[in-house]
């Protein structure tokens, strides 16, 4: 008898009604779908929610593998419950991508600070309680330059703030002026003592700040590099309008961002891009999270801004997200990479 194919899940959040009508050509994955059924896989869909949890276990447990597109904030919801039902079913002997274990190594704002000493790093600084952060982030600080804020899990542009003095401090206050990088903010002038108050909230539950430099040369655009495992599968180019400031006017409206434009591996100007990916940032990412082959995602993606040019001339990148776990655009390669990967797994026996 001949065997079954390997059942592969996909799971991304719905309610019972899109847990229902899902089919594998009716969600904005089914590329993925066709992909990985051409090469005999067994693709399915999982739609996830916190209220029909256990229905999902119970199908995640008689797969073979999991894709997971779950973001990490979403309108109020978190991965508070499906992380442990992940791992739950990563234990069972299922393949899951990204593992939630994973995710917190490279997939939240604090890899920025762990892996700072990477050619993609800069002055990055990490603060772990509310006391801590009110003791350094202060006037004198700064009167530096421009920082940005971020919150250590968050997805579309939420708890990411560019922070800028407006002056010196006068009558016991110190106006500064922030923008959220999410979509419709604007510019916000605000007491620096109000707005430390405000990140309070990123503290909890072991919550952390991740503060970067701004870079100046935010406006030239963002460079996504699409990752299968260690291997570079694509780019996405975008000029981003996020932490841009907006022209000075009245009743100024936010800026919007561009459409990304996507690019093959072998693009040519993102060659050194994707040779310090592959060569070197990768490989030293992973010595320093104590991350195994076996364990990157599947399908990831690291965003760069353009830093200073170095002695030569020549374009440096400064790391400023690691996305593993949020819904993207995929490349066109990409697909054919991720069938190719799980097609390699080893088979584990359904329950």
């Amino acid at each position: 008898m001949k065997n079954a194919p390997p059942r592969i899940a996909i799971v991304w959040r719905g309610d019972r009604e899109a847990r229902r009508a899902a089919t594998p050509q009716n969600n904005r994955f089914h590329r993925i779908f066709e992909e990985l059924a051409a090469v005999g896989l067994a693709p399915e869909p999982a739609v996830f929610d916190e209220e029909f949890a256990e229905d999902v276990l119970e199908q995640l447990l008689a797969v073979d593998a999991v894709l997971v597109w779950v973001n990490p904030l979403d309108n109020g919801k978190t991965r508070k419950i499906l992380d442990p039902l992940l791992r739950k079913v990563a234990e069972a002997g299922r393949f899951v991508s990204a593992h939630p274990d994973v995710i917190l190594k490279m997939g939240v704002k604090e890899v920025l600070y762990e892996t700072r000493h990477i050619g993609w790093g800069v002055d990055t600084r990490l603060y772990r309680t509310a006391a801590g952060f009110r003791e350094a982030f202060v006037p004198t600080f700064l009167a530096a330059g421009p920082r940005v804020l971020k919150q250590n899990r968050g997805n579309g542009g939420q708890g990411i703030w560019k922070v800028e003095l407006m002056g010196a401090p006068a009558d016991g206050a110190t106006l500064i002026s922030v923008l959220e990088a999410k979509s419709g903010s604007v510019p916000e002038t605000i007491d620096l003592s109000d707005f430390i108050c405000r990140c309070e909230a990123y503290f909890t539950e072991g919550g952390c700040i991740v503060d970067q430099p701004f870079q100046s040369r935010l406006p030239q655009g963002m460079i996504r590099c699409y990752m299968s495992g260690s291997r570079v599968v694509g780019f996405g180019q975008q000029l981003v309008k996020a932490l841009v400031t907006p022209p000075s006017r009245p009743g100024r409206e936010p800026l919007q961002p561009s459409p990304r434009i996507m690019y093959p591996a072998s693009a040519e100007p993102f060659h050194s891009l994707r040779t310090r990916m592959e060569k070197e940032w990768t490989p030293e990412m992973m010595s320093t999270l104590g991350i195994e082959a076996a364990s990157l995602p599947i399908i990831w993606d690291a965003d760069f801004l353009y830093g200073a040019p170095d002695a030569a001339g020549n374009d440096s990148y400064v790391l400023c997200e690691i996305n593993v776990s949020s819904v993207f655009a995929i490349p066109d390669e990409a697909p054919a990479e991720i069938a190719r990967a799980i097609a390699s797994q080893p088979r584990r026996s359904a329950v």
